[in-house]
Order: C-alpha cells, then structure tokens, then sequence
C-alpha cells in the first residue's frame, strides 16, 4: 500500500485535534514522576481488592491525606524539621 492508497482510504478532512474520549468533568489530565515501587504498591492493592484503577486509588489516597492534614500541621512539620538541622 503506498502513502497515495492511504490517502484515498482515510479521510481526516472532518478530523479534530484533541483526545479521542474527553476527560471525565472535575479531572485534570497532568504528567507526574511516580517511583515504580508505589506504582506497583497501588497496582497491588487493587488487585487484591478484585479489581479497578489504581489511579483512582492514588486519588482517594490522596484525599485522605488532605482531609487528615492540615496545612497548618505540614507547615510545623516542616518548621521542626529545619530547626532541628540547624542545631
């Protein structure tokens, strides 16, 4: 098949950019470095919970944290941490 036959085959003419599927309502597409191991971790325990999306694991992991931290509370941490380092 030579790129001409391709062209007459297909055509993009009503094509549009963008994704195939749009992305749910409230969801943010982004590209993050994970270490493998807590990939791996969260791939696991939706395993062993029967199945589903280790992604929206990650999410409501991530909510917890929140919703159990205040930013008050990292922010001592944080103050502790360098105090200690400068003693």
């Amino acid at each position: 098949m030579t790129p001409d036959d391709i062209e007459k085959e297909y055509d993009f003419t009503a094509g549009t950019r963008g994704p195939v599927a749009s992305l749910p309502g409230g969801k943010a597409r982004i590209t993050i470095r994970i270490d493998e191991e807590i990939i791996e971790w969260f791939r696991q325990q939706v395993e062993q919970q029967g199945g589903g999306n280790y992604q929206t694991l990650m999410n409501t992991a991530l909510r917890d944290y929140i919703s159990h931290h205040s930013l008050e509370d990292l922010l001592r941490r944080v103050v502790r941490e360098e105090l200690q380092k400068n003693v």
